[in-house]
């Protein structure tokens, strides 16, 4: 099976307000992604779709699956804690928790991009602490909080540009502390390479992909693993040529012009990667 991921971020704020939506109302902009690419989806065989919403457009981005929708819909992270029966009944103002994202209709969450882990780690920075695994513990607990919820979990690791040099001790942590006790058969990994993310930034080639992709099967025993670094229109037939790269995640979809993400080109993309996986 193929996987294909799409981490919609901040993408429904206006221009005019400094972002990047010329879809529609920002009130509808859930709602408009899920109709407008539902029903192609459904061509492609094998392959599961996963959209990652802000929190405010869960609701009427699951409201707009129809019957045969080939979409899963996720969460973007969860609370640590989570509501017991006797016991927490919702005491978590900020926080998105397991069981919410579970009763709204969520199937997934996305734990441990590398903006959640910028956050955590500016959190860190701000009290003075030294220990960097603490980041990978917190994920940890997030991601049994998402499986005791029912919920698969897409985990992010990946390594800065301070760290190219131990590149494999820095996943290696990532994957033996933020997996531990994990039921990993619900679980997926994105590979983000950090370094090479946003503009000015030399994109990871096919050989360094390929070298960390069987680095973190060999890890995991085998977990699929997904290129979070962006799936894209121009590398879509170079990732599909990785045999250890079950799918990728895809942010963006235009780089240049009006940047931002469109549907049409979304689909584009998909065909472009699994025309290539697929011939």
């Amino acid at each position: 099976m193929k996987r294909i991921y799409l981490n919609l971020k901040r993408f429904d704020i206006p221009r005019e307000r400094g972002g990047v939506n010329s879809l529609c109302d920002p009130r509808e902009w859930g709602s408009h992604i899920v109709l407008h690419t539902q029903d192609t989806l459904q061509e492609f065989q094998n392959v599961e779709f996963v959209m990652f919403f802000p929190e405010a457009h869960l609701i009427p981005a699951i409201t707009a699956k129809n019957a045969c929708s080939p979409i899963e819909v996720g969460t973007q992270g969860l609370h640590w804690e989570d509501t017991v029966v006797g016991g927490a009944f919702g005491a978590f103002t900020t926080s998105l928790v397991g069981n919410a994202a579970a009763s709204l209709g969520c199937t997934y969450a996305l734990i441990g991009h590398c903006e959640e882990r910028n956050k955590l780690a500016t959190i860190l920075s701000e009290a003075e602490g030294t220990d960097t695994s603490a980041i990978n513990r917190i994920l940890n607990k997030e991601i049994l909080a998402a499986q005791k919820a029912g919920l698969k979990v897409l985990y992010c690791i990946g390594e800065t540009d301070r760290e190219l040099d131990i590149w494999n001790k820095v996943l290696g942590e990532q994957l033996s502390v933020g997996l531990h006790s994990v039921d990993s058969k619900n679980v997926v990994i994105a590979y983000e390479p950090i370094w090479s993310i946003g503009p000015g930034k030399v994109p990871a080639d096919k050989t360094y992909i390929t070298k960390v992709a069987k680095f973190v099967k060999e890890a995991t025993n085998g977990l699929d693993v997904v290129y979070g670094g962006g799936l894209k229109a121009d590398n879509a037939e170079m990732l599909a040529s990785i045999a250890e790269i079950d799918g990728g995640l895809i942010a963006l979809t235009r780089f240049a012009g009006e940047i931002g993400f469109y549907p049409d080109e979304y689909i584009d993309i998909i065909k472009r990667y699994i025309g290539a996986v697929i011939p």
